[in-house]
């Protein structure tokens, strides 16, 4: 019996492990039946929304479901409109540009903000503008003061021979006199030979600057009237610096240029040469640059004489000046004469032709009361001598000897 059991127990065991396997098994059955039901459920839902969409597009749309694509016309939108009328489509409202006002009452279209800075601009401009024409308005009146029209005229109409250093006296003066205030005094050289019209030059001037200024400050100094003999040397020197400086501080406290005109300079001491120069340079007060030196003197006349002869066909071509040729070496030369003329402008005077001589004779005579007849003037002419190249005469002496001859009439 013990040897059954075993066997007995084995075959007992077997229809309870076929039951329990048939238990495992359902029960895994029924899982996967549930899970499909699941998911058969959630397919269901799926598709249930999907139908429920697509009825809702149909319906927003013209035509009922189909399994052609769909494309969006314009035939059925006014039926599709009617059909839901509970739902009108809004029409966008377009935005106007509105003009913001800073305030209600003061209504203008803002501008940019103007720069103060133009307006100062402006005005600077304008200041200046009136500067400018106020300092020419008083160069002119400046220049008016000294009549320096008139004074061209009486050169014009009494001087001849001479239109070249005419005019460059006048420019010389009109640019000096323009103004009050200089750095240095303006001097004048005039150099020629005799009868040329130096000194008849030297007392126009005087006779024409007494009338403006005064005759004050004009002054007139011929060597070898204030200064005859070398014993007055001394006593010149000191009334000649003494008398000057008068009438600077006078011409100062008027406001006025003085006028200092000197004859027969190559007469003059070189003591008074020397006090000259220490008035006219400039390192004198300021008092002192405010005046007009004018020296006359016949240095380098015989040079100048020979220059004009030689170049006188050039003076007729006119293709150059010869007073332009003429001056560098004229100023070499009045330099090595004295340290007087460094600072001054030399004004050449050339040789007077036959016709200019006889402008002289028919001025004298008119003056002393004849009536000047061209016949007689020509032979009163023809009484001088002269030089004598090509067809142009020089007279040797000018217009030296035309008062005189006037006077034996």
């Amino acid at each position: 019996m013990g040897e059954q059991e075993p066997s007995d127990r084995l075959r007992g065991d077997q229809p309870k492990e076929t039951k329990e396997n048939g238990t495992g098994s359902f029960s895994q059955f029924s899982s996967s039946v549930r899970t499909m039901v699941r998911i058969r459920q959630k397919y269901q839902a799926m598709k249930k929304r999907r139908l429920e969409i697509a009825a809702v597009s149909s319906q927003s749309f013209m035509s009922p479901r189909s399994t052609s694509p769909k494309f969006f016309t314009f035939e059925n939108l006014q039926d599709t409109i009617n059909s839901n009328p509970a739902s009108p489509r809004k029409r966008k409202k377009k935005r106007k540009a509105r003009v913001l006002y800073p305030s209600s009452i003061l209504r203008a279209v803002p501008t940019k903000e103007r720069s103060r800075a133009k307006n100062c601009l402006y005005l600077l401009c304008i200041i200046v503008f009136l500067q400018i024409y106020n300092a020419i308005e008083n160069l002119d009146d400046h220049v008016l003061k000294y009549d320096l029209d008139g004074l061209e005229k009486t050169l014009k109409r009494e001087v001849f021979g001479q239109q070249e250093v005419a005019e460059r006296l006048l420019g010389h003066l009109h640019d000096y006199l323009s103004t009050y205030v200089h750095n240095k005094p303006l001097v004048l050289s005039l150099h020629g030979s005799t009868g040329v019209g130096k000194s008849h030059v030297g007392r126009l001037l005087a006779q024409h600057f007494s009338s403006v200024v005064g005759e004050g400050l004009v002054m007139q100094y011929f060597v070898l009237h204030h200064c005859p003999t070398d014993d007055d040397i001394p006593q010149c020197t000191k009334s000649l610096d003494s008398h000057i400086s008068e009438m600077v501080t006078q011409a100062e406290e008027e406001e006025k240029i003085p006028v200092f005109i000197f004859d027969e300079v190559e007469h003059m001491p070189r003591e008074l040469l020397d006090t000259l120069q220490d008035l006219i340079h400039p390192k004198n007060n300021n008092e002192y640059l405010n005046a007009i030196y004018i020296l006359i003197s016949n240095l380098g006349h015989e040079d100048i004489t020979k220059f004009v002869l030689h170049n006188s066909s050039v003076a007729v071509s006119g293709r150059l000046s010869l007073s332009q040729e003429l001056n560098p070496w004229l100023r070499s030369y009045v330099e090595r004469y004295h340290m007087l003329f460094l600072e001054a402008e030399l004004l050449p005077f050339m040789l007077l032709e036959k016709s200019h001589v006889m402008d002289c004779f028919i001025d004298e005579m008119s003056r002393e009361g004849f009536y000047p007849d061209r016949s007689h003037v020509e032979r009163l002419a023809e009484e001088l001598s002269y030089y004598i190249v090509g067809e142009r005469e020089f007279s040797h002496t000018g217009c030296r000897q035309v008062v005189a001859k006037v006077n034996l009439l």
